[in-house]
């Protein structure tokens, strides 16, 4: 389903990224529409895959995990299969990223001690070389991308990428 966004989808992007639990009147006095039309366009969003789920943000170190560190690993092509397999049943990673560069991997973890940290390295370490960076501060934490506030040629942008 392709349909290009409105200024009331934005809008309605824009509030359910600050708040995905704003009520469908809120969001409704917000964009000027009624509540039934506001349900109906927060479906044909999800439906359209602009809106992929609705997630509460937890706090790591409340719940234990103290340490938060990046892994660069470097895997080689005939053992990515093996390594996916593998990362995807590891509960201390939040996030896996192929990237270019020295190292194929960036892996995003969550740790209750550093000892705990090391014995995954070293479990990483059958798949190639790590570089490990233990992270003191954030200033800034991951959060949403941007609504646009104007329509986006995505087709256009495809092409330059």
């Amino acid at each position: 389903m392709k349909f290009e966004l409105d200024e009331a989808d934005r809008k309605i992007l824009s509030i359910l990224r600050k708040n995905s639990r704003a009520s469908l009147k809120e969001i409704a006095q917000e964009v000027y529409l009624s509540s039934p039309a506001v349900s109906a366009r927060i479906a044909r969003l999800e439906k359209a895959g602009y809106i992929e789920e609705y997630v509460a943000i937890l706090s790591p170190p409340k719940l234990g995990y103290l340490i938060k560190a990046f892994i660069n690993l470097e895997v080689s092509p005939v053992q990515r299969a093996e390594f996916y397999q593998y990362i995807r049943n590891e509960p201390n990673v939040v996030e896996c990223n192929c990237v270019t560069g020295d190292y194929s991997m960036l892996i995003e973890v969550f740790f209750p001690s550093t000892e705990e940290l090391d014995i995954f390295v070293g479990e990483l370490q059958r798949f190639g070389r790590t570089r490990t960076q233990i992270v003191f501060s954030t200033s800034v934490e991951h959060r949403q991308v941007q609504v646009p506030d104007r329509p986006v040629d995505v087709t256009a942008a495809k092409k330059r990428m």
